[in-house]
């Protein structure tokens, strides 16, 4: 078997990968995307892959975080669930560790965190897995009803419930630009965690293209009632956002929501719904599988430098829970203004 050789890409280099490769990292592995957290955040984007008898056999795209609160370190698959990293053998992908361990060591940061999907295998010496994240596969048929059987009785309840509201979707893109941040900026406030500026979606948008599509929900008096932004490569559509106003909630606009979007692109031909990392045991994780979707473990390696614990910058940590109920009491003029210096750190 020939050698291993790991390069990194140039700059202005365009990353030509194999598709199977490509899909398994994701859209976060695209240049598209990387340009779009550069331009938008001023960080640096590495991108390396790994080469045998000139054939791409891993690719790895690590992008430098240094925020002045929340820490200095490289991470695949910012502003995303997972993805950035993908591997044909376990050799090559060991070659791309010992470049992320040699890249982080270079640059002097706190660590290095690989999020992607946990293939059962286990982390190799230094590395250490915090498997705390899932993300939920959907199985899209072409028609909704399909899926209508699977649910409980309870949930083709709350389906019906909300079909009845008078809720209305409208899909689209930058001519729902203005509503979707609305949307998210206010939903996330409520929810006490910053959201990005307009201009991140408007790049986001601009970035993607036909790849990207916005979603937004009105009640039944047309007022704004949530929004959502979805993401398409290949077969599969990745719910990035989709929140719903607190006021809309109990009438289950968020049911409302998702029957939408599941209708919307099995229609349109998707297989899968990935609907997005939640936290285990959390809320959110116990509305997603009212879907009864697949559950998949996501593999979060670190490598971190001596002297250092695995950050906690997730709902679990006690302080971040002080600083959720923080910020839900300052008003929107302030954390609008402040969410993107936030939000940046939380890559």
């Amino acid at each position: 078997m020939s050698e291993i050789l790991v390069r990194e890409l140039a700059r202005d280099e365009t990353a030509v990968w194999p598709e199977a490769l490509r899909l398994s990292a994701t859209f976060t592995a695209l240049d598209s995307w990387s340009n779009l957290v550069k331009q938008t955040y001023g960080y640096e984007i590495h991108r390396f892959e790994a080469m045998q008898n000139d054939d791409v056999v891993g690719i790895l795209v690590l992008t430098h975080v240094n925020h002045p609160i929340l820490g200095n370190y490289l991470t695949t698959a910012p502003f995303g669930s997972y993805g950035g990293f993908a591997y044909s053998s376990i050799v090559s992908r060991d070659a791309l560790l010992q470049k992320a361990n040699g890249l982080a060591e270079e640059l002097g940061i706190e660590y290095v965190v690989l999020r992607f999907v946990d293939d059962g295998s286990r982390p190799p010496v230094p590395w250490k897995q915090h498997p705390i994240y899932c993300t939920y596969l959907l199985d899209l048929p072409n028609y909704a009803e399909e899926l209508w059987e699977s649910f409980s009785s309870q949930y083709r309840n709350h389906i019906r419930k909300s079909l009845k509201k008078g809720f209305s979707i409208k899909f689209g893109h930058l001519e729902l630009l203005n509503e979707v941040y609305e949307g998210l900026a206010r939903s996330m406030h409520e929810l006490g965690s910053p959201y990005h500026s307009k201009a991140y979606l408007y790049r986001m948008a601009e970035s993607l293209g036909d790849a990207l599509e916005f979603a937004v929900v009105h009640g039944p008096l047309g007022e704004l009632a949530g929004a959502g932004v979805f993401i398409f490569q290949g077969k599969v559509v990745t719910n990035l956002h989709a929140n719903i106003l607190r006021k809309f909630r109990p009438d289950y606009a968020g049911d409302f929501l998702y029957w939408s979007v599941i209708t919307h692109y099995g229609e349109r031909g998707f297989s899968t719904l990935d609907m997005g990392r939640s936290l285990i045991g959390s809320g959110n994780e116990v509305f997603k599988m009212k879907w009864r979707p697949r559950k998949e473990m996501l593999a979060y390696w670190y490598a971190l430098r001596e002297g250092t614990n695995i950050p906690e910058l997730n709902q679990k940590n006690p302080k971040f829970q002080i600083a959720i109920w923080l910020w839900k009491l300052l008003p929107d003029i302030i954390t609008r203004r402040m969410g993107p210096f936030f939000i940046k750190g939380l890559a």
